[in-house]
């Protein structure tokens, strides 16, 4: 048996993924670069390259320049960019110092925007701030920077909007499915309780 039909046997024998014809293993080329084969494909993975410390802080002083983040957005960036973990701390430091990165400003942003954008209540709006493990401080912060009146304002807006469109429903289900609604959309529960009897009483 010559050396190539042994080798080709070999991998017939190892590379058998379900749903992967035997022929695929038989039909390999030899000379051809492994990584392009779908025996391969399927079974080894591409690494990336390592960036160099200075190269990664490049990449990161564009990547927060572009827009706001918080700490742990930076951390996924750094793994996603293969960079070496001893590096990490050092190079969060560097965009910490130089104003790139600064977690109060990312808290402010985001609960800004969802708030105005989403119409996001506060409930959701911390939620998603602590999945991204922002800090209390920060989020406390953040959600001081809503306007409470404007923000009631909205929650009443949003509570008429909705009760007018079930208008072919029964009260108590007409009621129940606007509170689920606004607590879907992260408004506290007491609120939207005062809001839907304002909005009753208005209504009889």
């Amino acid at each position: 048996m010559s050396g190539k039909t042994s080798r080709r046997l070999l991998i017939e024998r190892i590379f058998d993924p379900p749903g992967l014809k035997r022929r695929q293993a038989s039909s390999l080329r030899w000379g051809t670069p492994y990584t392009t084969h779908p025996c391969f494909l399927y079974f080894c993975p591409v690494y990336k390259q390592s960036l160099t410390k200075e190269q990664a802080l490049q990449k990161l002083k564009h990547y927060c320049a572009y827009q706001e983040r918080c700490h742990s957005e930076v951390k996924e960036k750094l793994f996603d960019l293969g960079v070496r973990m001893k590096d990490h701390d050092e190079i969060i430091a560097s965009l910490i110092e130089e104003n790139y990165l600064n977690e109060e400003r990312f808290a402010i942003a985001f609960a800004g925007g969802k708030y105005r954008v989403k119409q996001w209540g506060r409930v959701k709006i911390r939620y998603e701030l602590k999945q991204k493990q922002v800090s209390d401080y920060c989020i406390r912060k953040a959600l001081k920077q809503i306007d409470e009146d404007q923000y009631l304002q909205l929650l009443q807006d949003l509570a008429k909007e909705k009760y007018d469109t079930l208008k072919k429903d029964q009260y108590i289900i007409r009621r129940k499915k606007t509170a689920d609604y606004l607590l879907r959309r992260g408004f506290e529960t007491d609120l939207v309780n005062e809001a839907l009897k304002k909005l009753v009483s208005k209504t009889d």
